[in-house]
């Protein structure tokens, strides 16, 4: 059975779903996790997916920022939502899918963003993010027998590749050591794996957000790798691509991040 997910940060839904039709009517995957919808519950244009195909919705959303988002061709079996640090923010939901004989968890996380100082005891937005990543320690890629996914904006970016300059970003907030060696902790103590590495070598640069504060984007080319896709071992073996919808970021008035998606054959 072929399967595909695409994790995206849209940075209010509501005000892109026209490029969120778009991108549907041309990439045609099973499954859409979005980060910072930026509505509550009640305001999700539930309709519009189900308009285009997408007719099991799970929303974890709030007024004004945050929220998360995962629309699905297929039933959403169950879902959930964590409330990390008990702190109120919508930036987590759990759902669960069968995909032919697999069952698969699939997290969609929004990571705090950490401020502009790397520095938690000045900083609590850093500190807020470090118990945030703290607590992420916990989740494992097979859980109760069943195989998970894991996606998301988690506003990492770990690895010297997955930014424009390693040297020159190593105090910046999103590439400190304390950030990138806690999500590698993440990573292995859960037994993920990194699809998007897994398909595209460490050694090639590869963004998935550059800042609106950039006059041209693709002349400056500062971007970051901060959106993910980890999965179970079992899921990874069966990973046929990975894709970075790098021109979304040239849309009109688009999110500063743009759609990765993963195509499975499982």
């Amino acid at each position: 059975m072929s399967f595909s997910l695409a994790t995206w940060n849209i940075n209010s839904v509501r005000l892109r779903i026209g490029l969120i039709e778009d991108f549907l009517n041309t990439h045609k995957v099973d499954v859409l996790c979005l980060q910072e919808i930026k509505c509550q519950n009640d305001q999700f244009p539930t309709k519009a997916f189900q308009k285009m195909g997408y007719e099991h919705v799970a929303v974890h959303g709030q007024k004004g920022y945050h929220g998360v988002a995962t629309v699905s061709k297929h039933p959403i079996l169950e879902s959930h939502s964590k409330d990390y640090c008990e702190m109120g923010d919508s930036r987590h939901i759990c759902t669960t899918h069968n995909f032919g004989d697999e069952k698969i968890d699939l997290h969609n996380f929004y990571v705090p963003a950490g401020g502009d100082e790397a520095d938690p005891k000045t900083n609590p937005k850093f500190d807020h993010k470090l118990k945030f990543l703290d607590e992420m320690r916990q989740l494992k890629s097979v859980t109760s027998g069943k195989n998970s996914v894991l996606v998301g904006d988690l506003n990492i970016a770990p690895l010297e590749n997955d930014v424009w300059s390693h040297k020159q970003l190593l105090k910046v907030v999103s590439h400190t050591p304390i950030e990138t060696e806690t999500l590698t902790e993440i990573l292995d103590g859960g037994d993920w794996r990194d699809l998007i590495r897994q398909h595209v070598p460490a050694d090639e640069k590869l963004f998935t957000w550059w800042s609106y504060r950039s006059r041209d984007w693709k002349v400056n080319d500062r971007g970051r790798r901060l959106d993910h896709i980890w999965s179970a071992p079992g899921i990874a073996k069966s990973l046929q691509k990975i894709e970075v919808i790098r021109e979304a970021r040239d849309w009109v008035k688009p999110s500063d991040h743009v759609p990765v998606i993963a195509r499975f054959k499982l």
